[in-house]
């Protein structure tokens, strides 16, 4: 459901969800490619341990969406309380399946599982997720690998705005291995000046209003106001925060970003919606990450898909 806000926005609202079906389509052609010319058709393996109910929707989304690409879906569940081994056997035998092109092991991980030594017992070329250290050192590196879907829809994001990033100050709040080193790395690489700021940063508003480009990834609810914001800086919202919302009736909430968007909106030149922004990037991204994936295991040239800009709003 998507939330609306009450005062009408002044900058531009980049629609993260039609951009991601660009990018979606785009990745279709790729796949029907490379079934009808190559006889290779990309597979995703996705595990889900638990039954967390946002990684059950979630999870469900991605394999819809791989399919309606063109791509096979796989999906493993096992229960919480499953032993790490159990979990570390499925993803060897995944590693050694040739139709498995990607694997994906849906986070959070219960308690008693170490996350670091799953991450790791991940193939990197099948690491879809971007998180193993090969993969991570690659893109430190600037060389080719497999990159995290949420910085990547970040960029992509901020590029349909701005194609050319070149010389941009950009101001990354949180510092997490997910979001926020990566999409740093991103921005290095985009040919960005790039500052990290993070709970310890002294004077936070005063660092963030130095930001052409804004991406906050904090983790708190609201957390940027408008008066932290340069005027027409783009602002790529990453947080989704479930707060309560007592002005639609007792016990309801709404979702709202790391941005608080109604006051954001009237000073910078772009901004993401919370819902609608880099959420359906995250998983568009990942399923172009498992064809880059299918295209290296088979020798094949990856070409990136190419998303025109229609400045959807």
């Amino acid at each position: 459901m998507t939330e609306r806000s009450e005062i009408e926005p002044v900058a531009r609202v980049i629609n993260g969800k039609a951009i991601a079906a660009r990018l979606t389509g785009e990745i279709g052609k790729a796949v029907a490619t490379l079934r009808s010319v190559h006889g290779v058709q990309p597979g995703l393996a996705v595990i889900l341990m638990g039954d967390d109910p946002a990684s059950q929707v979630y999870v469900r989304n991605k394999a819809r969406q791989t399919v309606a690409a063109g791509m096979q879906s796989f999906d493993h569940n096992l229960d919480g309380s499953a032993p790490e081994s159990e979990l570390l056997d499925l993803i060897s035998r995944l590693n050694s399946d040739p139709s498995a092109h990607g694997i994906l092991v849906q986070l959070p991980l219960p308690d008693h599982i170490n996350v670091n030594l799953v991450m790791e017992a991940i193939d990197p070329a099948k690491d879809v997720d971007g998180f193993h250290p090969v993969n991570v050192g690659r893109l430190a590196t600037g060389e080719a690998g497999l990159v995290p879907g949420t910085p990547l829809g970040c960029i992509i994001l901020a590029k349909d705005v701005t194609p050319d990033l070149t010389g941009h100050e950009a101001v990354v709040i949180g510092r997490s291995n997910i979001v926020g080193k990566p999409v740093a790395q991103l921005l290095l690489a985009e040919n960005c000046t790039v500052t990290i700021a993070h709970s310890r940063t002294r004077d936070l508003p005063g660092v963030v209003r130095r930001a052409d480009l804004l991406i906050a990834a904090a983790g708190v609810p609201e957390l940027v106001q408008g008066d932290w914001v340069k005027p027409g800086a783009i602002v790529i919202d990453v947080g989704i925060n479930r707060v309560p919302a007592p002005e639609r009736g007792e016990g309801k909430t709404k979702l709202v970003g790391d941005v608080a968007f109604d006051s954001v909106s009237q000073v910078a030149g772009a901004i993401t919606p919370v819902p609608g922004g880099v959420g359906p990037m995250t998983i568009a991204c990942l399923m172009r990450n498992t064809v880059q994936a299918a295209c290296s295991i088979h020798g094949i040239d990856y070409v990136e898909p190419i998303v025109d800009s229609e400045k959807a709003v």
